[in-house]
């Protein structure tokens, strides 16, 4: 079993930054892929991006947002830029098993953490 704990979230104006972070137990982290996915009211969780020896975001955060990972500490960050309103959702962090080279669907995702709120105000 592995536990994930994001933290950082918080209430930002459009345009400012925030940092997510993400510590997930187990002794094989560096081997771990690890996800970023949110969900704003009323909608499906949606895909950010993933890290494991390289990185791959959404569409809608390329440019803005960067994945980063502290396999010492066992902690990846999402580094959020440039934030929209649009950005507001809760923040999830997942942990994929090491088979799956670039998981981006929540399927592929096998533990989560209890999500953090982003709020962007305009």
């Amino acid at each position: 079993q592995v536990q994930v704990v994001e933290s950082g979230g918080g209430l930002v104006q459009a345009g400012g930054s925030l940092r997510l972070s993400c510590v997930a137990s187990g002794r094989t982290f560096s081997a771990y892929a690890m996800g970023w996915f949110r969900q704003a009211p009323g909608k499906e969780r949606e895909f950010v991006g993933v890290i494991r020896w390289s990185t791959y975001y959404a569409d809608s955060v390329k440019g803005r947002f960067t994945i980063s990972r502290d396999n010492a500490k066992s902690t990846v960050y999402l580094q959020m830029n440039s934030l929209k309103p649009e950005d507001t959702a809760v923040y999830y962090c997942a942990v994929a098993p090491s088979s799956i080279r670039t998981p981006k669907t929540l399927a592929e995702f096998d533990y989560w953490g209890q999500g953090t709120q982003v709020t962007v105000s305009s």
